[in-house]
Order: C-alpha cells, then sequence, then structure tokens
C-alpha cells in the first residue's frame, strides 16, 4: 500500500507540476512548441473525456464530471487499502494520482489541460498529459496483476 500512496503524491505533484509550466510559466495558449519533430507541446482545453470524446463546454457537465472523478478515486482508494499486492498498488496509486490531477483540473479551470501532441507526419494521436499516461500505465499495472501475477502465483477471485 505504501507504494500506492507514494504514487497517488508523486503522479498528482508531477501533473500539477507540469500543467503548471504549461499554463503559467511557459503560457503556450496560442503557440505550438517542438520538443521532436515527432513531439509538439500545445495547449488543448479539453472539456470532454478521454481522447476528446464527449466534448461539452456546460460548466453542469464539468463539474458532473468532476464529482464522478471523486467518486471513482474514493472507490479506488478503498480497493487500494484492501491491496496486498505491491503491482496492483502501483497501478491503483498512478490511477487516482492521474484522476486527482484532471479532476483538479475541472474544478479550476473548467476543463482538463491537455499538452502533449504526439504525431507522424499528418497523423496526430489525441493531446493528452501526465495524468493520462498515469492512467493508462496504472491501468496496465492492474491489468497485469488480475490477468497475470494472481493467475501465476495460483490465486482465483
Amino acid at each position: 500500500m505504501k507504494i500506492g500512496i507514494s504514487l497517488i503524491v508523486l503522479t498528482y505533484g508531477i501533473d500539477r507540476f507540469c500543467k503548471w509550466l504549461v499554463v503559467d510559466v511557459l503560457n503556450i495558449s496560442d503557440q505550438s512548441i517542438t520538443i521532436f519533430p515527432f513531439l509538439n507541446m500545445v495547449f488543448v482545453r479539453n472539456t470532454g473525456i478521454s481522447f476528446g470524446m464527449l466534448q461539452n463546454e456546460n460548466a453542469l457537465s464539468q463539474w458532473f464530471l468532476a464529482i464522478f472523478a471523486f467518486l471513482v478515486i474514493i472507490f479506488l482508494l478503498a480497493w487500494l487499502f484492501r491491496s496486498n499486492s505491491k503491482i496492483l498498488s502501483a497501478g491503483l496509486g498512478m490511477v487516482i494520482g492521474g484522476a486527482a490531477g484532471n479532476a483538479t483540473d475541472r474544478v479550476i479551470w473548467g476543463h482538463v489541460v491537455d499538452f502533449i501532441n504526439f504525431h507522424i507526419g499528418n497523423w496526430h494521436y489525441p493531446v493528452f498529459n501526465i495524468a493520462d499516461i498515469a492512467i493508462v500505465c496504472g491501468f496496465g499495472l492492474i491489468l497485469l496483476d488480475g490477468l497475470f501475477v494472481r493467475r501465476h502465483k495460483g490465486i482465483t477471485g
């Protein structure tokens, strides 16, 4: 469980720091900064959910999404406190930290700040942020734990 709590704090802290850099320090709201030929920093206000789906400027929907995220965080925290697997705890910590970072954006700004733009030629992956990376990696660890680690140990259910 300690690794999970540590990763919540670390993920949330790195996400908030990077968003502070993008919004307040670099102020890239109307420009693109090239990092590599396939990677840019851009500023995107994501009022929807993953991959820009369900875009909605309605303030009520932003509060709904934030409240939903906090309810999911509470559920995941309860799961984390019952976990006895380091891999599961790490995955849950990353998902919780990422979800908290994005939910904080919704409360503060009314949208999630996305800024990492991965592309190959004219093809662009949906713009994302550090919290999104943590959520995806965290779910990967949760799946790894559930599908492989527990089966290998002979644990069922």
